[in-house]
């Protein structure tokens, strides 16, 4: 039940934002709008001010907005979309893409800063039975400050140290707080063949670390920076054949989002603010019926001075929704193969 809650919570959200990107670039410019709508289906509440309905309708998985004219009609009003600037329709068509960038930033804020990171520790949580750090001593609660009387402060420095001595045949010597008195044991660390590397079986205890306000937005802001490079980074090794075709459909989502749900609050967030990330940058592909595809006919209309005939635009739009149609068939058939490949359940 809880995924199911944070499937629809996500996706309303991320579509709803996506939309109002829409609408208030729209609104912003004296487009008319003739409807915004929250959710899909009948509508539960459809009070109209001024020119646009703002609807709230009973299926809550994302929205729409109409923009006048949108549907290519031919009209003589100025604030119709068709109407207006090159420029203006262009912004319109990429304030829904920019908006869920800036709504990744922002999940991304709350997850470094008020819900805070699990961040591992020095700390030991458990030791393992019959593995090496447990035979020489190493309990629960214990702290190693240093291996081979080289500090360590962190998880990461600490699996680092083990890892780069380990090929040694000789132990390591960890600098243990048991208790508050310090001491040092000897450990040699144990080659596991499931993990494929020296371990000496000991599992770290967590914190949570919340980064101040400032710090969380910026945190937020260079994480979104840095994933949007990373997309396009990957995009541009698939189109040159470098990197295998990599995309998840609705029930991989769906698996990913339960396991977000299992694991904990930071990890749905971080999980949102991924996908919502990754939904402005898909948008902008230029594929039919995605916003890439209006802000590539745009950008040919600016080239040709002129835009295209509407029944031809439409024409491309419509092939292009069954072959997105057919494209997430595939990509969905392709999920539930790995589902069952891998054992994986929602």
């Amino acid at each position: 039940m809880a995924t199911v809650v944070a499937l629809v919570a996500i996706f309303g959200i991320l579509i709803s934002v996506h939309e109002m990107g829409h609408f208030l670039m729209g609104k912003a410019l004296g487009m008319r709008i003739t409807e915004f709508s929250l959710g899909f289906g009948p509508a539960l509440l459809s009070p109209k001010w001024g020119d646009t309905r703002y609807s709230l309708r009973v299926i809550p998985l994302g929205g729409y907005v109409r923009l006048a004219g949108m549907e290519m009609n031919q009209s003589d009003d100025p604030n119709e979309y068709p109407n207006r600037p090159l420029w203006q329709r262009f912004s319109v068509i990429f304030a829904g893409p920019v908006m869920n960038l800036i709504l990744a930033g922002v999940i991304f804020a709350l997850a470094f800063g008020p819900i805070g990171t699990p961040t591992f520790t020095t700390s030991i949580a458990a030791a393992i039975p019959h593995y090496p750090a447990y035979s020489a001593g190493i309990r629960a609660g214990d702290r190693i400050t240093a291996i081979d009387h080289q500090p360590v402060k962190t998880w990461d420095e600490l699996k680092h140290a083990i890892g780069a001595h380990a090929h040694h045949s000789t132990p390591i010597t960890m600098t243990v707080v048991h208790h508050g008195v310090v001491h040092q044991v000897r450990v040699q660390p144990r080659y596991d063949k499931a993990l494929k590397q020296y371990i000496v079986g000991i599992q770290p205890a967590t914190i949570t670390v919340h980064l101040p306000p400032l710090a969380a937005v910026r945190a937020g802001a260079v994480y979104t920076v840095n994933l949007t490079a990373g997309w396009f980074t990957y995009m541009l090794k698939m189109i040159e054949g470098r990197a295998p075709l990599a995309l998840t459909g609705p029930i991989g989502i769906a698996v990913y989002v339960n396991q977000a749900v299992q694991i904990g609050l930071w990890n749905l967030f971080m999980l949102a603010g991924a996908l919502s990330a990754n939904l402005g940058l898909f948008n902008i592909l230029p594929i039919p019926v995605l916003d890439g595809s209006r802000l590539f006919l745009l950008g040919l209309e600016g080239v040709r001075r002129r835009p295209m005939k509407p029944e031809n635009e439409n024409m491309i739009h419509m092939v292009g929704f069954l072959v997105l149609i057919l494209f997430v068939l595939v990509i969905t058939y392709h999920d539930i193969s790995h589902l069952f490949r891998t054992g994986s359940a929602l």
